[in-house]
């Protein structure tokens, strides 16, 4: 039995991870300082002898052993992220950098989930991982841009100079149940407006494209590359290439859901990227890995998932 650490560990990803990861029969001490995620996530998983939360913010040090560590911590939504600023900067760089400390303490290997929004507003499409990306360092979305442009950093510094053993992967745009419902993410909020007959909100034209990843396809992911050779570092992109428009989206969400809301568009926030799309050829080579669930699917899925969250099946 693995001794797992992942901080973050009861928000959206976090949750499901945490969840794989007992159900493999591995010990999993979840951190989170309950900041942008819910408890009741990882309600069901509490009672579990092989299950631990723990309330802790990992901008301060912690100690626990462990033989492998997940590092999702970080709000990754713009909402959240753009709430506090300070403290998103403060957990990529302070928390990545304990995160780092116990691992090398401990010699676990450790898992830094990354983001497409290191690639910024790209100028390449698709986006590969020798991409050094187009980030605005003194926007609003800098702190969760640049924060994890550091972090990486931070990995690939204690991989050189300590012989860590890491992991980087980029993930792109994923949903899926669990998600918060004020996420501020295109599906959750399209599915959130379509199930109770609301306007549904397009930022923009709705001609920028994005490309959804369903969650379960993204935690095998990250479990395939924590379970790699120690030689394959990354960074990984992980995600799914099916691009499509947000007015695709927003059609699709209100045919599955059988709702009557309309659309309304209004103003691209500031920075907001115009394409999204991994270069995923990467990890099918390297870790055998690629999403296997519609986006058809995955919806339906998160369209369940939210009416039985609101109580309106």
């Amino acid at each position: 039995m693995k001794k797992i650490i992942v901080t973050g560990g009861s928000g959206f990803l976090g949750s499901h991870l945490c969840e794989h990861l007992i159900k493999k029969n591995n010990y999993v001490i979840c951190i989170d300082n309950l900041y942008s995620s819910n408890i009741n996530n990882i309600k069901h998983l509490v009672k579990k002898k092989n299950f631990q939360f723990i309330k802790q913010d990992i901008t301060l040090p912690f100690n626990f052993n462990a033989d492998e560590i997940y590092n999702l911590a970080c709000p990754a939504s713009p909402i959240h992220y753009q709430n506090d600023p300070v403290k998103t900067i403060k957990t990529n760089v302070s928390g990545s950098l304990n995160v780092l400390d116990l691992a090398y303490e401990t010699n676990a290997k450790v898992l830094l989930a990354s983001t497409s929004e290191v690639y910024g507003d790209p100028l390449v499409h698709p986006q590969n991982e020798t991409y050094w990306g187009n980030v605005n360092p003194i926007g609003v979305r800098s702190c969760y841009d640049e924060g994890k442009r550091c972090a990486e950093t931070l990995f690939f510094d204690f991989f050189r100079q300590y012989n860590l053993k890491i992991k980087v992967t980029r993930i792109f745009n994923t949903y899926g149940p669990n998600m918060h419902i004020n996420d501020g993410r295109v599906i959750s909020n399209f599915v959130v407006q379509a199930i109770q007959n609301k306007p549904l909100t397009i930022y923009g034209n709705g001609e920028q494209t994005r490309s959804f990843c369903y969650v379960d396809d993204l935690i095998n992911g990250l479990v395939k590359m924590m379970d790699s050779n120690d030689k394959i570092t990354g960074p990984i992109n992980l995600g799914n290439p099916y691009e499509c428009q947000i007015n695709y989206i927003a059609k699709k969400i209100i045919e599955l859901s059988k709702s009557k809301s309309s659309i309304v568009n209004k103003p691209l926030p500031k920075d907001d990227p115009l394409k999204r799309k991994p270069d995923i050829r990467k990890a099918r080579k390297l870790l055998n890995w690629e999403p296997v669930f519609s986006l058809e699917q995955g919806i339906i899925n998160t369209i369940n998932y939210f009416k039985n969250y609101l109580n309106l099946t």
